[in-house]
């Protein structure tokens, strides 16, 4: 599971191939079992795959602004075709955001271990999607995954300084990901 969770990166250049069903099913299970507050499971997901509407999705999303254009992915060249909506509704306290994130880790860990990339999106226009999806005035989007095959590598690297921790592109078109080493991070007592 850890080799899992630490191959996992987030991914911004796709494969032009769907993703099966049974995948996408297997990661709302996952999903939908995810520890949230109370047990309250106020979230709901729109799984998003008509090509239509996913590219009409698409069009309301940013991608990598520290290396924009170059990993801004491109309709029918390299973006995703599959997109899952978060809902939640609009009244939801804050804690329901860490149960979002929960249940994104939870999907991207499975969307990893099943050889697919994923790409938490949180700079999306969210009243538009709203509108797109046909939300009521009660539910609001909290987040877009998108899902797919990825046609891309990133690489992990430990770095020791929260001053280093900018990702990059290098001369090979290699997106490099630094993380902070575990002893920036924790403290022992």
């Amino acid at each position: 599971m850890k080799e899992t969770l630490l191959r996992r990166r987030t991914i911004r250049l796709y494969k032009q191939v769907d993703v099966a069903r049974k995948d996408l099913e297997d990661l709302i299970d996952v999903a939908r079992t995810t520890s949230t507050a109370s047990n309250s499971q106020l979230l709901r997901y729109i799984v998003v795959q008509t090509p239509q509407l996913a590219q009409e999705v698409f069009k309301h999303t940013a991608w990598a602004a520290l290396v924009k254009p170059n990993r801004t992915p491109v309709w029918d060249v390299s973006a995703p075709r599959t997109f899952i909506a978060v809902i939640a509704p609009v009244d939801a306290k804050p804690i329901t955001f860490a149960d979002a994130g929960a249940a994104i880790q939870s999907m991207q860990a499975l969307a990893t271990h099943k050889g697919l990339g994923c790409c938490w999106l949180g700079a999306i226009n969210r009243q538009r999607l709203k509108e797109i999806f046909r939300l009521n005035d009660a539910q609001q989007v909290l987040f877009l995954l998108a899902v797919g095959v990825p046609d891309e590598k990133p690489v992990s690297e430990d770095v020791d300084s929260p001053d280093k921790v900018d990702y990059y592109l290098d001369d090979q078109n290699i997106l490099h990901v630094p993380k902070l080493d575990a002893k920036s991070v924790a403290t022992w007592r």
